[in-house]
């Protein structure tokens, strides 16, 4: 968080020092694409996942789940979503605890036993109560903002080429690119693993909650299997799941290499389950 402020800090300084006298229109039109962004980014997600608000009667059991580990957790109840895809996940989404939706898939609550199913929605509560999507939405905004800067100066290449005597334009665009360029790929990093260790804190507070790390460990194996195997998975349900790869419980796809690891927005699986498997011997011990 202190190195991601510090981005933030140098990418204010070199707006500022960028647009000289005109910064605070500057900072306006920033402020305002951010409030935008984190106003829309809950319904886009779930529009995207084709998602629906489900009531009581729709999903009883469901409701009653969420109601269950809500009292236990001392939390106010989210919005709970259905997704109609055969992918096993779930996500929570939402600008603050008040307007939060959590969202599972009809695939998940097919593959799942009732405590297995349990883990998983106790780790995406987790997530609304410590205001992950509002965190991670905020930390990723200069990186967005600096990918959109650096098409901006793309666009000014194109322009200055096919101008003459703008050579100038040319110059300040490869040197605007080159900072944005930077500015996003510092902020890429750190967000990237501050979402790790969020997953992380997630699936701690989850197991604490429920009292049965093996269920969420059981859970987080059977949608990795399920997910990476294929499972008789349309791959249109895989593509559109992909792109909501940083909100799920487990990603659809995942890394690699080393560098890939820096770059990914979980833990991997088994890093995940040794933590788990640490914690289920430590409260059996405990007992």
């Amino acid at each position: 968080m202190v190195l991601l402020a510090a981005v933030y800090g140098a990418a204010i300084f070199l707006m500022i020092r960028f647009m000289g006298r005109a910064w605070p229109l500057g900072l306006a039109v920033v402020v305002a694409f951010a409030v935008f962004q984190i106003l829309t980014s809950g319904k886009v997600a779930l529009r995207t996942m084709g998602a629906r608000v489900v009531t009581p009667e729709e999903e009883p059991e469901l409701h009653a789940l969420v109601d269950r580990l809500c009292a236990l957790s001392g939390m106010d109840k989210p919005a709970l979503a259905v997704a109609e895809s055969r992918v096993p996940n779930a996500c929570a989404v939402g600008r603050s605890k008040g307007k939060a939706t959590l969202c599972v898939t009809r695939g998940l609550m097919d593959a799942l036993e009732p405590p297995e199913l349990e883990g998983v929605i106790a780790h995406e509560l987790a997530h609304v109560q410590h205001g992950d999507a509002a965190v991670m939405t905020v930390a990723a905004f200069v990186g967005v903002l600096a990918g959109l800067v650096a098409r901006v100066g793309l666009r000014f290449i194109y322009i200055g080429g096919r101008a003459r005597g703008l050579w100038h334009i040319i110059v300040a665009a490869i040197g605007l690119i080159a900072l944005a360029a930077a500015t996003w790929f510092a902020s890429l990093v750190l967000t990237r693993s501050l979402s790790r260790y969020r997953e992380f804190a997630a699936d701690r507070s989850a197991a604490q909650l429920t009292g049965n790390p093996s269920a969420l460990a059981s859970a987080l194996t059977k949608v990795e299997a399920k997910v990476r195997g294929g499972g008789g998975i349309p791959q249109a349900d895989l593509r559109r799941a992909g792109a909501l790869n940083a909100f799920y419980f487990a990603p659809v796809s995942a890394a690699k290499t080393t560098a890939h690891h820096m770059l990914s927005t979980h833990p991997t699986t088994q890093a995940r389950l040794d933590r788990l498997t640490k914690m289920s011997a430590q409260m059996s011990k405990n007992d």
